[in-house]
């Protein structure tokens, strides 16, 4: 056996049900249900627990780019059946199925290809009462050319369905699973020149964004933030696109300023840049509403870091002849911690040097946890 045919061995399982995944505007569609597809054989090979795959492992599986696979795993966790979450030290991004939920959506979107494949069978037989039944797939349109030329037979779809074409070369009529777009362009499709508002009025009052109470939960949640004098058209229209690719509401809207308000203090905060002497001025209401800001606080890529204490040597020294040497009570949180550190290190019979040695890194260890206990207690 060649060595090419060898490599071929390892086909991937594409599900094509999973790129008709669609809940409101979101659609998942075909990159989205490449991606889907790998995850669910990891998910069902490791008990639907979580999995840790960097973006060159699902690289190596699929061949999905960089931003293919930003793109998809946007998607499906807004479908709602891709579970994110950084763990470990350093962080990295682990993923889990919320089997329950695409089982969900699958059953809805079998429900809805049974309905719309019912009309057309409704509709096909009292248009073609006496048209007799053959295994040919006849165009609708028969002035266009040579009927007789127009027969050719086109291999059903997975979801049951003839593509349909009404005129044209039948051997260059795309087929198969992917013409799963083509409804969604045609309903999209508007006269150029002109607003949604002109060709659509559903479309601008289907989001349904009360913009008195946007901005309400703004001043009240962020109070540190700058406020908002008037709501330009421009920021509605970042408003509205959170609103429509997200699925917020106010509810969730607010839920996403309180996490900024715990977690995410460093955007309320005039901080100094110490490398060029200028200062980073707090972020403000056009920062919070941009996809940028949104995925980094919904992805924790925007939480807090633990402040890096500075070291006062004298004040260490001090404490070590205080708490060590003369067996006095802690001072404070960073005390607490480094003599339940020195306690665990079993260093009470050293030697002055090794003692004085290992104080220096218990000490470190003390000033960083007190740090990130503080930031706990902050954002609780």
């Amino acid at each position: 056996m060649s060595t090419l045919i060898q490599l071929l061995d390892r086909p991937i399982a594409y599900n094509p049900a999973f790129a008709k995944l669609k809940v409101g505007k979101v659609k998942a569609g075909p990159v989205a249900a490449v991606f889907l597809s790998q995850m669910v054989y990891w998910h069902n090979r490791m008990g639907g627990a979580w999995m840790y795959k960097t973006q060159a492992d699902i690289t190596s599986e699929t061949a999905l780019t960089r931003d293919e696979q930003e793109t998809a795993r946007k998607r499906l966790v807004a479908l709602g059946v891709l579970e994110e979450d950084r763990r470990g030290v350093p962080a990295t991004m682990h993923y889990r199925i919320d089997a329950e939920r695409l089982e969900t959506l699958l059953l809805e979107t079998t429900k809805s290809v049974k309905k719309v494949s019912q009309d057309k069978t409704r509709t096909g037989n009292f248009q073609n009462v006496e048209t007799p039944q053959s295994g040919l797939v006849q165009p609708r349109n028969q002035e266009c050319g040579n009927a007789a030329n127009k027969i050719v037979e086109t291999p059903r779809t997975s979801m049951g369905e003839h593509p349909e074409q009404a005129c044209g070369d039948p051997a260059i009529f795309p087929t198969g699973d992917y013409t799963e777009s083509t409804q969604e362009i045609t309903q999209d499709k508007k006269p150029l020149g002109q607003s949604p508002k002109a060709t659509d009025p559903q479309q601008v009052d289907t989001l349904k964004i009360d913009y008195p109470a946007v901005l309400e939960a703004y001043h009240t949640t962020l109070p540190e933030m700058p406020k908002v004098l008037k709501l330009t058209d421009k920021r509605r229209k970042h408003l509205r696109k959170l609103w429509k690719d997200y699925e917020l509401t106010e509810d969730r809207w607010g839920a996403y300023l309180r996490y900024i308000s715990k977690k995410c203090r460093w955007m309320l905060e005039d901080r100094p840049d110490m490398t060029s002497g200028k200062t980073w001025r707090k972020k403000d209401f056009d920062y919070l509403i941009t996809e940028e800001c949104y995925l980094k606080v919904k992805e924790e890529r925007a939480n807090d870091l633990p402040k890096v204490a500075k070291i006062d040597s004298a004040e260490r020294e001090e404490a070590l002849n205080r708490l060590v040497s003369l067996g006095r009570k802690p001072k404070g949180r960073v005390e607490e911690l480094a003599m339940i550190a020195f306690g665990k290190s079993r260093l009470q019979r050293a030697n002055e040097v090794v003692v004085r040695a290992a104080w220096k890194s218990i000490w470190a260890q003390a000033l960083t946890q007190a740090s990130e206990e503080d930031l706990a207690r902050i954002a609780s």
